[in-house]
């Protein structure tokens, strides 16, 4: 069995003003540092591999939590939002109206102009999931860990997700040969450094 522990970055300035991030490559701002400086990964998972999506915000984030011999993971690059990247959800909703609703309540779907659904997220991440053969921390996004977290839970991301995910700790699942995945744990908290 393999199992794959998911942590998302810490805190960007983006992430504060609420803005969609996606593909832009936003460093951590000087709270998420602060805030990971206190933390670190929980040693019962010391002898996992390390990866993260080749992004500064994720890199950097693995590296504060003490990550050694990093694999930068191309599959791991969070979603691409297209146009909406650097938008905020409440300005997107004002400036788009109906369109963008429907576009909302089309769930996994759900597809920003010029970029990519939760669908084609969860396409990406299964052959890389298929292919781990050792335990592995990987270092994300928020849209990379709701597709995964859709593919676990059989979550069409029309409703309300069916587990509440802390997105300041890890979660825990077991990856079927076919990149499939079970959780096995959530919220698994990061110790203090």
């Amino acid at each position: 069995m393999v199992r794959l522990l998911v942590i998302r970055h810490g805190k960007t300035d983006w992430n504060l003003k609420k803005k969609i991030q996606g593909r832009t490559d936003i460093p951590l701002s000087d709270l998420g540092r602060a805030e990971l400086d206190k933390m670190r990964l929980p040693s019962e998972f010391a002898g996992f591999n390390c990866t993260s999506s080749p992004l500064k915000r994720t890199r950097e984030t693995a590296e504060l939590l003490g990550a050694k011999n990093l694999k930068i993971e191309p599959a791991l690059i969070e979603m691409n939002w297209g146009e909406w990247e650097g938008e905020t959800l409440s300005d997107l909703r004002a400036k788009y109206g109906g369109e963008f609703k429907y576009n909302e309540a089309r769930g996994i779907n759900m597809t920003p102009p010029g970029g990519e659904s939760p669908a084609d997220v969860v396409a990406r991440l299964k052959p890389w999931l298929q292919g781990l053969e050792a335990d592995t921390i990987a270092v994300t996004h928020k849209g990379v860990i709701r597709a995964l977290k859709s593919l676990a839970y059989n979550w069409d991301m029309t409703d309300k997700a069916p587990v509440s995910f802390d997105w300041a700790t890890g979660h825990l699942f077991e990856v079927s040969p076919d990149g499939g995945l079970r959780p096995l744990r959530i919220n698994i908290a990061m110790e203090d450094a």
